[in-house]
């Protein structure tokens, strides 16, 4: 009677811990990504997160071409929010550091970028691949991550010339940052 009592309880807890569960998010799917930008096998999304923030650009003389000048990319400042609009972390640079709200980091070297074919006026779809990261926590073991689905972040449009040489200028941007491990 003991046993059954005993097995009868330990199902309606197992019933009652699945009921309660959330249910589980699907895997972000790359299939849809251009090859270069795609993670190799043999690594699982950790977390997905959406970069909402600004970067700077800089006018600065074009590198051996005196008279010419260019916009240059200075750095990005970005919250890094969940799936649910809370804040996870953030993204800021020099050098691209991507750091979450327990104070782990990591930096990257870029592996491949894309053009984002869908978004026009859009900064390219990226993948690098992390260094090791900094403090122990939810950076920790990241392998790759993904710049995708990118929304403006562009140079300005505005003319660099010498007139406005040194001048920077903050341009908004989207982008969802998805981070893997090693399996």
């Amino acid at each position: 009677m003991m046993i059954r009592t005993a097995i009868a309880t330990a199902a309606v807890s197992l019933i009652t811990a699945c009921g309660s569960m959330s249910p589980m998010m699907p895997t972000y799917s790359q299939a849809a990504l251009p090859a270069a930008v795609q993670v190799p096998a043999g690594n699982k999304v950790a977390l997905e997160t959406v970069g909402v923030g600004e970067i700077t650009y800089q006018c600065s003389a074009k590198k051996d071409m005196a008279g010419q000048f260019e916009w240059v990319f200075v750095g990005p400042d970005a919250k890094l929010n969940d799936r649910s609009g809370k804040q996870v972390g953030k993204y800021y640079g020099p050098p691209a550091t991507w750091e979450a709200m327990d104070g782990s980091k990591l930096t990257a070297v870029q592996v491949a970028v894309a053009p984002n074919a869908s978004m026009a006026g859009s900064i390219p779809l990226q993948l690098v691949k992390g260094n090791p990261a900094m403090g122990s926590g939810a950076m920790q073991g990241v392998t790759f991550i993904q710049r995708v689905d990118t929304r403006g972040g562009v140079a300005p449009a505005m003319p660099c010339a010498a007139g406005n040489l040194n001048a920077k200028q903050i341009v908004k941007y989207q982008a969802d940052y998805i981070f893997y491990k090693a399996m």
